[in-house]
């Protein structure tokens, strides 16, 4: 029998308008950076993207270089989505990226208009795509005039290749330049994303106002750390973790004493509040309406439908913001 995704699966999320477009994005979004590459089982990656979709998960996010190895995830998305999800292509929101190293040469990497435009054409024939809802430059290029990175990203929502397009990892700074070309060039910048968690606050720094004030909604990526905010590491380092598995993207070094005597009040005020560290994290992130999403990363089901079950309490009382703010010091 064909699977069927559940009847009441808009019932269960949140969604929220993206800046001053018409476009809602559900409060929590499906990151494929990991578990999705070839080095995941084909079926643990369909019944991760299934069990999201049944709970109203509609937003999709990948890069062209996610996997490992990269490209796979794109490649191994297509699949799933012609042979599960073909007939719901126009309920979900699909993203993806190009900025980071992809292929050798002087035109994988960056934001060159060369590789830009290269790399959405690759991703749409992995994804077996003729679009992609949201296409982003990932990170800034510092060679590259920021005009003729901006220029390519209008070009291709003109060629109906991408309908929105958004940037990732900016500063406040560039990223005003970018979205005031973006608006001049007639495409407005939909969305940005930064990354953003308890332990990563850079973007209050100015960013979430910037965005906020220009009409730009914000997705913010690595919400629970590298898994830091989590109960993985409430009593140390475990064998199997990520930052014991020799990960470029969380070493020991980072959990350091102090680190983990924060993560230990955390869980005590999220336990508290009757809810795991990981879904305090998430509602923290998304505790006004300066973020529009919050983009989480899966291994297991069970992942996906915590983070779903925290919108259920997910707002703060002063006197916990305090003691969040008191714990973060």
């Amino acid at each position: 029998m064909t699977w069927q995704p559940h009847p009441e699966r808009y019932s269960s999320m949140e969604y929220r308008r993206c800046g001053r477009s018409g476009l809602k994005l559900p409060a929590i979004s499906l990151g494929l950076w990991h578990n999705f590459g070839d080095e995941t089982l084909l079926e643990t990656s369909r019944q991760l993207l299934r069990k999201a979709f049944d709970l109203g998960i509609t937003h999709f996010d990948l890069a062209n270089n996610y996997g490992p190895p990269p490209g796979s995830a794109e490649a191994n998305f297509g699949r799933i989505l012609r042979e599960d999800f073909q007939a719901w292509r126009d309920e979900l929101i699909i993203s993806t990226k190009a900025g980071y190293t992809m292929w050798d040469g002087p035109y994988g990497d960056w934001g060159s208009r060369k590789y830009l435009i290269s790399s959405l054409d690759q991703s749409l024939k992995r994804t077996g795509l003729e679009y992609v809802d949201i296409f982003y430059h990932h990170r800034p290029d510092p060679d590259t005039p920021l005009e003729e990175t901006m220029r390519a990203l209008d070009h291709v929502v003109r060629q109906g290749k991408a309908l929105y397009v958004g940037i990732s990892n900016y500063p406040a700074d560039r990223a005003e330049k970018a979205i005031d070309i973006l608006n001049d060039l007639g495409t407005p910048c939909l969305i940005h994303q930064p990354r953003y968690s308890l332990f990563e606050r850079w973007v209050e720094g100015g960013l979430l106002d910037l965005l906020q004030e220009k009409g730009v909604g914000s997705i913010a990526f690595s919400p629970l750390a590298g898994g830091q905010l989590t109960d993985r590491y409430l009593s140390g380092i475990p064998a199997d973790s990520r930052a014991a598995s020799g990960s470029r993207f969380l070493n020991p070094d980072q959990i350091t004493a102090e680190k983990l005597a924060k993560v230990r009040q955390l869980n005590a005020l999220a336990e508290k509040r009757g809810q795991k560290l990981s879904q305090m994290a998430l509602a923290w992130v998304l505790r006004d309406e300066k973020v529009t999403s919050v983009l989480i990363g899966a291994s297991k089901t069970s992942q996906i439908e915590d983070a779903v079950g925290m919108l259920s309490q997910r707002h703060f009382s002063e006197q916990e913001r305090a003691e969040i703010e008191a714990i973060l010091v």
